[in-house]
């Protein structure tokens, strides 16, 4: 390590004093302007942990759904997933270290992350569209450069598409090309030869108005176009030439208002979707011929996905293991139908995609999704193994049929993580494929009412959890006071968690009425359970 470099660089990435952050699930994430120093360093960790790992690391510049002023940086780990939790710790201590300490903090993450210093580093760079980004990911060239990794630099793409490059590289192309071409190729392969066997016609069922919330979602989306076969009919909207990021439209918008966004203009019946502000989440939505809005969020995407799945996996006949995981703010509605009527196990585990994505990969097939429509479905490597085979090998017509559909659904999935341009296309070609109209997906069950409220506090860690975070351990009585509420109203349920990212508290509850919601949370703030100081 050359120190005098390393002075150098870091005096031109200087640190505010006094500014402490953390690594999240999130990476970091807030003001753009206080990220200079952060950026630097995290081109320093991503080589350190391109070393450790002797693989290509990802790094992605952006802060995903948050206001266009804000920005935020993640690493990629090399299957394309999301940074180990140990190297959490060390990109903390990287980014707080004062700048005398620097050289130090780096000696001692080698020392205990056993990092080879003489091996080669490579460094995947990725960022969005907020102003901010060009300049911070220059940042992070910087760092790579002084401690001497290569890096490859895909400037503008979404968060999902940096995570499939780093996986195809690292995979030495199995996963695919390590491209954009590659990616948009791999994607469209697969939908159109699923929607070839959907008896489906007409415009209305592949037409598809998006909300692309002013970010990159758009200009991918833009690109991609020409590899979509000529059925699939998108418009887009919010696409970054004249609105805000993120600004009263994207997913997150969209599902914490529960109405439409501002620049898309819906008709009844229309299936309308909006991605995020890096196109990671995705959510569906219409208005009803009497002018009502009604949301699909990631639970019922998780179902839709699941019904379709089931189907395949009982027509192929394999005795292969599929569990759907979800978070605690899943409606209890879905995890019901789910367990009752499809007859499919469902885990609910902390609140974060790290635990949904980790949780999946103990089975042959693990779908999972957030209700704020983050999610996606992970094949075991046994599962896919058989399922090509037999899409391949197998005598018998219906049951070789099913393995090839199953086969374009593995080749369409982004497996890596959450991916609103391929979840997307799952959707469709699944409606295209079960002839389903938004509607009818819609009725598949009713959500309950429900309300999800945030409390500001003074110190969030007064508040512990356990089961999953429905369950508070301290401060003592609490639980036992939410308990004595929920018995009260009719498949009620209630919890509240300290925020992983703010200092609020998070309160959620569901009962069979709108009204009965009402008086549970009312009657839970009333009675002194949260005090505001």
């Amino acid at each position: 390590m050359d120190s005098e470099a390393l002075k150098k660089y870091s005096s031109l990435h200087p640190k505010p004093a006094g500014l402490t952050l953390q690594y999240g699930t999130a990476g970091f994430r807030t003001k753009a302007e206080q990220l200079d120093h952060v950026m630097f360093r995290m081109g320093l960790l991503a080589v350190l942990r391109s070393k450790a790992v002797a693989s290509t690391i990802g790094i992605m510049v952006t802060a995903s759904h948050n206001p266009e002023e804000d920005n935020g940086v993640k690493l990629v780990d090399p299957l394309g997933e999301m940074l180990h939790p140990s190297w959490e710790e060390y990109a903390t201590q990287l980014a707080n270290a004062e700048e005398n300490e620097l050289q130090q903090t780096i000696t001692v993450i080698c020392q205990k992350a056993a990092v080879n210093q003489h091996k080669d580093a490579s460094v995947f760079i990725g960022r969005d569209t907020r102003p901010s980004s060009e300049k911070l990911s220059q940042s992070v060239i910087d760092g790579i450069f002084v401690l001497g990794g290569q890096y490859h630099d895909y400037g503008l793409v979404t968060t999902p598409q940096l995570h499939y490059m780093v996986c195809c590289q690292n995979t030495q192309g199995q996963y695919g090309k390590a491209t954009l071409e590659g990616y948009y190729e791999k994607l469209s392969k697969a939908f159109t030869e699923l929607i070839k066997q959907s008896s489906s016609s007409g415009e209305s069922q592949k037409h598809l108005k998006i909300d692309c919330a002013n970010g990159i979602g758009a200009l991918k989306l833009s690109e991609m176009e020409p590899y979509f076969p000529k059925e699939m009919l998108i418009q887009l909207y919010n696409d970054g030439t004249k609105g805000k990021l993120n600004h009263l439209c994207g997913a997150d918008f969209v599902k914490v208002h529960q109405k439409p966004p501002r620049g898309l203009d819906m008709k009844p019946n229309e299936r309308c979707c909006s991605f995020d502000g890096d196109a990671d989440r995705i959510i569906y939505y219409y208005q009803d011929a009497t002018g009502l809005f009604h949301l699909i969020d990631g639970d019922k995407i998780a179902t839709l996905i699941s019904i379709f799945l089931k189907e395949l996996l009982a027509k192929v006949g394999q005795t292969l293991k599929m569990a759907v995981v979800q978070t605690a703010y899943a409606n209890g509605s879905s995890t019901r139908y789910l367990e009752e009527t499809l007859k499919v196990p469902v885990h609910c585990v902390k609140t974060g995609v790290k635990h949904l994505h980790h949780k999946a990969q103990e089975f042959d097939v693990g779908v999972y999704f957030e209700a704020n429509g983050h999610g996606t479905v992970l094949f075991s490597k046994a599962a896919e193994t058989k399922i090509r085979e037999l899409a391949k090998e197998e005598k018998d017509n219906e049951k070789r049929e099913a393995a090839k559909m199953l086969e374009n659904m593995i080749d369409l999935i982004n497996q890596t993580v959450g991916d609103a341009v391929s979840d997307m296309l799952v959707i469709e070609a699944i409606l295209a494929l079960k002839s389903l109209t938004v509607q009818q997906w819609d009725a598949v069950y009713t959500d309950l009412p429900n309300r999800l409220l945030k409390i500001q506090v003074a110190d969030r860690r007064v508040i512990d959890t356990t089961d999953a975070e429905r369950r508070a351990v301290t401060p003592p009585g609490l639980q036992e006071k939410i308990d004595a509420l929920v018995k009260k109203y009719k498949l009620s349920r209630a919890f509240v968690r300290p925020s992983g990212t703010e200092d609020v508290v998070r309160i959620y509850a569901e009962a069979d009425t709108q009204n009965r919601i009402a008086e549970a949370v009312d009657t839970k703030e009333a009675a002194g359970t949260h005090k505001h100081d």
